[in-house]
């Protein structure tokens, strides 16, 4: 049984469940991403002893998407989007690194940043390796809240850029579209997919020159 998704809505919004007996069904990979997306929610990323439930994504279509890593083409930071899917573009920003689900025939590069999720194995060595970034207590909603923590939790670096991700089904949910956070160019592409009612789904923020389409 496929999974299905309703029509993507404009400026966001229910877009449907998608369900194999009650399991979210991994979806096809080499699908665009925009497709991908919404479907990775609810399946279960596992990196050594940790594992986590995805709750929230974004989309990131390359050539036709001026947000995208891959924009301008192919380069020795991006190679890994270029294929085979299924494979983690890792990559450094700041202080942290985020972590992508490669998308889409070999040689398209598209993926899907995971931006937050829920852990359900692990969560002791994920919040050692939490706490050592902060200080004071650490709810679990905050565990893998927003890319970087989502990374620290499962213990990716930089340097498991082009690893097989290990995605399992899970448990099948609603999930709700609207635009990315953060994004300066096309920053209203409905392609920032969430579980509603999660609490480790991280707060939108709009860039202050965001625009287009």
């Amino acid at each position: 049984m496929t999974p299905r998704v309703g029509r993507f809505p404009g400026r966001g919004g229910m877009i449907g469940r998608g369900t194999l007996w009650g399991m979210r069904a991994l979806p096809d990979l080499t699908r665009p991403a925009p497709e991908v997306a919404p479907l990775l929610l609810g399946c279960l990323l596992v990196h050594g002893p940790v594992g986590l439930r995805l709750v929230e994504v974004e989309a990131y279509a390359g050539a036709a998407d001026p947000a995208s890593h891959s924009f301008r083409g192919p380069s020795a930071r991006n190679a890994v989007m270029f294929g085979p899917p299924g494979r983690l573009y890792v990559y450094r920003i700041h202080q942290s690194v985020c972590a992508n689900v490669v998308c889409g025939p070999e040689g398209v590069a598209t993926a899907v940043l995971l931006r937050a999720g829920e852990v359900v194995a692990g969560a002791d060595e994920a919040r050692t390796r939490r706490q050592a970034h902060r200080t004071g207590p650490l709810p679990d909603r905050e565990l893998a809240r927003g890319p970087g923590n989502l990374c620290r939790a499962l213990g990716l670096v930089f340097g498991d850029d082009g690893i097989v991700a290990d995605l399992r089904p899970g448990p099948a949910t609603e999930v709700v579209a609207g635009p990315r956070v953060n994004v300066a160019r096309a920053a209203d592409r409905p392609w920032r997919f969430w579980v509603p009612g999660s609490p480790a789904v991280s707060a939108y923020q709009r860039h202050p020159r965001a625009s287009g389409w």
